[in-house]
């Protein structure tokens, strides 16, 4: 009788979160194990649908619990710490919790996590901070953070390269449905104001950032899994090639759908997040990655959701 390939096991912190409830069941799809510890900060019920699979497994905690965290690295071959409190507005509210579940967190993990257990993390190209006019960032620019989320993330990412047998991305700011729905993201932000509210006043509207789609996202995890020799010990920047966009014109691309969206600039005001730069994604491109939802496409799911959920249900603010 042949065989059975043992299923190999995947441990993820915080993956009921906006990315992990994308990546766990994509996970559980494609033949993996998921483990996944998460606290559930905001009441989200996005692994419900998990729950039926034999190869999942959840647990309600913190991930800085060191026996929680001891059990779910326990023979795991993949490792992915999404817990996180992700964004600037919230680490300035509370910069003792952010350091906590971004750093502390990571600390509990490294420490009993083995050398041939593989590391995946998500980090942010927030650190670029403020980029030069016309120059694309590459993953050897300097990296200038505005934001305390900036610093912590980067630290982040120098703990994981440190600890070895692991790959970062350096993630554009993400986009798109997910079943933990996030309203307080750039794109989604702004094409439920398009849906909804018929209008938005622009600060600083030539602000550039770039954007990947969630579904985007996870299949780069699954990308650096199926490649990880090749890709270990190195960041790569996750985003859109064709969506380095100023706010303006990421406004000008959503009115393209939604037609009677009112786009009003103002001379008057300052941006809390001062990030404004463009991306070189070519790294993870030579990597033989391309994404698969367009900006375009996004923004049309995203309409669509917005006919079901209201800006109450879902935030990180």
């Amino acid at each position: 009788m042949k065989k059975t390939a043992k299923k190999q096991k995947v441990a993820i912190t915080g993956g009921a979160g906006y990315i992990g409830s994308v990546l766990a069941p994509t996970l559980l799809r494609a033949g993996f194990k998921v483990h996944v510890l998460d606290s559930f900060m905001f009441s989200q019920t996005s692994l419900l649908d998990c729950c039926s699979s034999p190869d999942f497994e959840i647990t309600r905690g913190d991930a800085r619990d060191e026996r929680l965290v001891k059990e779910l690295v326990g023979g795991a071959d993949y490792i992915i710490p999404l817990a996180c409190l992700t964004g600037a507005p919230i680490c300035d509210r509370n910069p003792a919790e952010a350091k906590g579940v971004i750093l502390d967190a990571l600390d509990v993990i490294l420490k009993f996590r083995s050398k041939d257990q593989r590391l995946l993390y998500p980090t942010t190209n927030s650190g670029y901070g403020l980029g030069e006019k016309g120059r694309f960032c590459t993953e050897k620019t300097p990296l200038r953070p505005v934001s305390l989320y900036g610093r912590l993330k980067n630290a982040a990412e120098e703990k994981i390269l440190s600890a070895g047998n692991s790959v970062a991305f350096r993630l554009a700011t993400a986009f798109g449905v997910s079943p933990r729905m996030r309203l307080d993201l750039l794109v989604n932000d702004f094409t439920y104001r398009a849906v909804t509210d018929r209008f938005i006043v622009l600060f600083e509207a030539h602000f550039k950032r770039n954007f990947i789609h969630v579904r985007d996202i996870s299949r780069a995890f699954m990308h650096a899994m199926a490649k990880f020799e090749a890709m270990k010990g190195e960041t790569y920047n996750l985003g859109l090639s064709d969506a380095n966009l100023s706010k303006l014109e990421l406004c000008r691309e959503i009115r393209k759908q939604v037609p009677e969206f009112y786009v009003s600039e103002s001379a008057i005001g300052k941006d809390p997040d001062k990030r404004d730069y463009i991306v070189s994604n070519a790294k993870i491109e030579k990597t033989g990655y391309r994404p698969e939802v367009s900006l375009q496409a996004g923004i049309a799911e995203l309409v669509k959701g917005f006919r079901i959920i209201r800006r109450n249900q879902y935030s990180n603010v």
